[in-house]
């Protein structure tokens, strides 16, 4: 059976791709030029070297015998590197997965042991003549690759996921104690709502349980703020974050707030075993989340979420 690729693995998928396609000539290039000295570590140096501004973004360029042990100092856009001459590379994650047939294999990112972050490694393979001779490796560190030209963006479909067994397992034992907020929830509600339509919140999220809730401003988004109950029991709290013209950018309408917010209520009130313990909305991705008693997340599009007609709702109806 073929595995199922979640939108995220695919678009991972893509950019290996890209760079791959990137670096097969240059790497070509780059053996073409190394054979010929492949046995003379002082010329492969130089031509390793020359090599490191026709391969783009490279970090690293070294050569490497059949068994993975490394022949040449590392060449860097620095200079030469004889730290790893003579260093065994062949358990490395690059040379324990090279895809046989192909000249040239492309990692998955793994950590750097040079420089503790994420890498990828691209491995050649030398022929002279029939005979395989080595290979060329080429290390990428992830900060250098300007390949990504546009931001991912959350699918739009409800997801579930499990949360910690040991919650799960006694979630029966369990019953829904009123917190403060739930005492006061019909004055809390209209301030979250003016909050998000009036005050540029744009991503709220609710913790029931503990009477609080955490917000994202749209003239600071870098930072969360964290409202207390004392906090959102009074409708002063408004006047302490600037007017903001709900965006018209937003994925969830202005007239969905409310409704999202009263169907957080009934979600927290519906059962005293199974409740909804924080809700979250964010009314750019256009995704509520729910965390309930037994620890289970849900990640719906709002107005899926509204709507009642998705897989969630048949779940706990």
């Amino acid at each position: 059976m073929t595995e199922k690729r979640s939108p995220l693995k695919r678009r991972i998928d893509r950019q290996r791709d890209t760079l791959h396609n990137m670096l097969i000539d240059p790497m070509r290039r780059t053996v073409r030029r190394c054979v010929k000295a492949w046995d003379n570590k002082e010329e492969l140096d130089r031509l390793l070297l020359a090599s490191i501004p026709k391969v783009p973004y490279v970090t690293y360029l070294y050569a490497l015998d059949p068994n993975g042990r490394q022949i040449s100092a590392n060449a860097s856009p620095e200079g030469l590197i004889e730290d790893d001459y003579g260093r065994d590379r062949s358990d490395r994650p690059y040379m324990q997965k090279l895809k046989p047939g192909n000249d040239m294999t492309l990692s998955e990112a793994y950590i750097s042991l040079r420089v503790g972050r994420p890498s990828v490694t691209a491995i050649q393979r030398v022929y002279r003549g029939d005979d395989m001779v080595g290979y060329i490796g080429a290390d990428f560190d992830l900060r250098g690759l300007p390949i990504t030209k546009d931001l991912y963006s959350e699918p739009g479909r409800w997801r579930q996921l499990k949360g910690d067994p040991a919650i799960r397992g006694h979630v029966f034992q369990q019953c829904r104690v009123p917190s403060r907020m739930d005492e006061s929830i019909d004055l809390i509600l209209p301030v979250l709502e003016e909050l998000i339509v009036g005050n540029g919140v744009f991503h709220l999220k609710i913790h029931f349980s503990s009477s609080r809730a955490t917000i994202w401003m749209i003239h600071d988004p870098y930072r969360y703020q964290l409202l207390e109950f004392d906090d959102l029991v009074d409708p002063d709290v408004c006047l302490a974050f600037p007017h903001e013209p709900y965006p018209e950018d937003a994925v969830v309408p202005r007239e969905q707030i409310r409704p999202i917010l009263d169907t957080f209520r009934h979600l927290r009130y519906a059962d005293d075993t199974i409740y909804l313990r924080a809700g979250s909305i964010n009314i750019f991705n256009g995704i509520v989340g729910l965390n309930f008693s037994c620890d289970g997340s849900h990640y719906i599009p709002a107005d899926q979420f509204l709507a009642r007609d998705s897989e969630f709702w048949d779940g706990i109806a």
